[in-house]
């Protein structure tokens, strides 16, 4: 259990995937102008990565493996990944319309988001059970959220500040990136 808790907290915290491997960039850059939007698409990137993750791992182990086709496994994980999000889409488009109309465009991007097929070809790599799998890829999207949320937050605090002309826009988000970077790797001593 011990160990379990340990990688939820690493995948969360240690090895954010967003500030400490410095994949989910282009969302994490480009959506994160307001709280709302980061809060919307790290939750349903949260449900594409552990599902997607699962899923990978299942028909990696149960397909791939079995039949000697492990060197297809990062076609198999883009296909798991596209129809995950495909289905959650009309799932969502059909259920909660109004959900579906404000997640928009930032459904289908979770597609092209790295980190979702990072976690899945990491959890392969690294040898992980299902259990271990499904730990670290819901530790994954959580610290993905999570940071998607503060950066959100703080860029839209950011616009009310009174700041320097040359530094508004990209150069703050940058600086500011680089600023919670530094404060993610403080945990980097909590595990050891």
């Amino acid at each position: 259990m011990t160990e379990l808790a340990l990688l939820l907290i690493s995948a969360l915290l240690v090895n954010n995937f967003v500030l400490a491997q410095f994949l989910g960039l282009c969302p994490f850059m480009g959506i994160t102008k307001g709280y709302d939007t980061a809060l919307a698409t790290g939750l349903a990137t949260t449900f594409v990565l552990a599902l997607s993750a699962v899923s990978s791992y299942l028909l990696y182990h149960g397909i791939l493996v079995p039949l000697g086709l492990e060197y297809l496994r990062i076609i198999l994980f883009i296909m798991v990944i596209a129809g995950t999000v495909q289905l959650i889409e009309y799932y969502l488009q059909a259920t909660s319309p109004v959900l579906h109309q404000l997640l928009g465009i930032y459904l289908p991007l979770i597609t092209s988001n790295c980190a979702v097929l990072g976690v899945a070809l990491l959890a392969v790599d690294q040898g992980l059970t299902l259990l271990q799998t499904l730990i670290f890829s819901v530790g994954a999207a959580g610290g993905f959220t999570l940071v998607m949320v503060l950066f959100g937050a703080m860029r839209e605090n950011l616009i009310h500040d009174d700041v320097p002309q040359p530094f508004r826009g990209t150069p703050l988000a940058l600086l500011s990136a680089g600023f919670m970077s530094l404060a993610f790797m403080g945990f980097q001593g909590v595990l050891s």
